[in-house]
């Protein structure tokens, strides 16, 4: 795999009591008990969420070990708490209020941003690939940008939330727009561009460091890598594996587009239209339409993961990976994304739990 650029997947999760199925704000215990097991897990906004991030990475083989060997210390550290580690966009049932982890840094967001920090709970798979430079890496996110809402329709997981069907297959994408730099990122002329972009919302008090940056695809801040962040987190790891192979798969198309000097859509895409794009992919999911931001076309969803996987098709055949990729949408096809699913166990039982249930993370695979 010399060559090939690395990645790495991030995932969070929330912590769910196992009698009301509502998040419990134990991430510290949760956290010291995978301590004891000889994992660092990271805490999130709320004291609900834990994070895991595996290694860096050269083969979704690689990446798929890691995500069952890090799933497995952390459900086996909340079941020494007696809570569960749910794998949902968001929790289908919910608390008064998400408690915010209390350490200075989301004590300082709680105190700016109010109830955006209490209403969380929101959970996302991010996939970190390895690019040259920064330069790189503006470049790659301009490509990626009429093919963020395909990821997000792809990766849908957050149907049910508060007892309900929320009539959006990704839930979770719509409530995390509210933040003041979140969703699908500007076209970027440069690096320096980028940077000035980061130091005016850093410097008005937009966001209060380079980390609250939360485009769906971004430069990373510490990391010679892109971030796109654009994913609910999955229920399956064999899902998070694919969605990081495709991902992976794209950057690698879209380095080899800058090489090759082929222009971008990125600098004369319609922001209306991407925002249309967007709405359709978080409502619809894979069970409806798609719009192609570019052109306007309208197609069934499906169709547009097809014209997605085609495009980056060379990349995965470089990877040895489109016959496992063509696979796991097959499956994804068979039996519908994590959205699909909730919804079916939801109109089957009318029940959050049951969902929570379908969802929580087990120590065997």
């Amino acid at each position: 795999m010399a060559g090939l650029p690395p990645l790495g997947v991030e995932e969070e999760f929330v912590l769910v009591d196992r009698e009301t199925a509502r998040p419990v704000a134990r991430n510290r215990e949760v956290a010291a008990a995978a301590s004891a097991r000889g994992l660092d897990l990271a805490l999130e906004l709320t004291s609900c969420q834990v994070e895991i991030a595996t290694p860096t990475s050269d083969t979704a083989e690689e990446i798929g070990d890691h995500l069952y060997r890090l799933r497995s210390i952390v459900a086996a550290a909340a079941d020494d708490v007696g809570v569960d580690v749910v794998a949902c966009g968001l929790p289908p049932r919910v608390p008064e209020s998400f408690p915010v982890t209390d350490t200075p840094r989301y004590r300082a967001m709680a105190g700016r941003y109010g109830m955006l920090a209490h209403e969380q709970g929101i959970n996302g798979c991010h996939v970190h690939v390895g690019v040259p430079d920064r330069d790189a890496a503006v470049a790659v996110c301009n490509w990626l940008r009429p093919w963020l809402p395909a990821l997000l329709a792809l990766t849908a997981n957050s149907a049910i939330y508060r007892d309900a069907d929320s009539g959006h297959a990704s839930w979770r994408s719509v409530l995390w727009s509210r933040w003041p730099a979140a969703g699908p990122p500007p076209h970027l002329r440069s690096a320096a561009h980028f940077a000035e972009l980061v130091e005016l919302l850093v410097a008005t008090g937009v966001i209060l460091d380079p980390h609250m940056l939360y485009w769906d695809a971004r430069p990373s801040d510490h990391l010679p890598t892109v971030e796109i962040r654009v994913a609910d987190v999955q229920m399956r790891v064999d899902e998070a594996r694919a969605f990081a192979t495709i991902v992976r798969a794209a950057v690698m198309t879209a380095l080899d587009d800058v090489e090759r000097g082929t222009e971008s859509a990125s600098a004369t895409l319609d922001p209306m239209l991407l925002a249309a794009a967007y709405w359709k992919a978080a409502h619809d999911g894979l069970d409806g339409d798609a719009l192609d931001p570019v052109t306007g076309g309208r197609m069934p969803a499906w169709t547009r993961i097809s014209q997605l996987v085609t495009v980056v098709g060379p990349a995965l055949n470089r990877l040895g990976q489109r016959e496992e990729v063509d696979a796991a949408l097959r499956r994804t096809w068979s039996e519908g994304n994590g959205a699909s699913r909730q919804r079916r166990i939801f109109r089957e039982t009318h029940s959050a739990p049951a969902i929570t249930r379908a969802a929580t993370v087990r120590v065997d695979r």
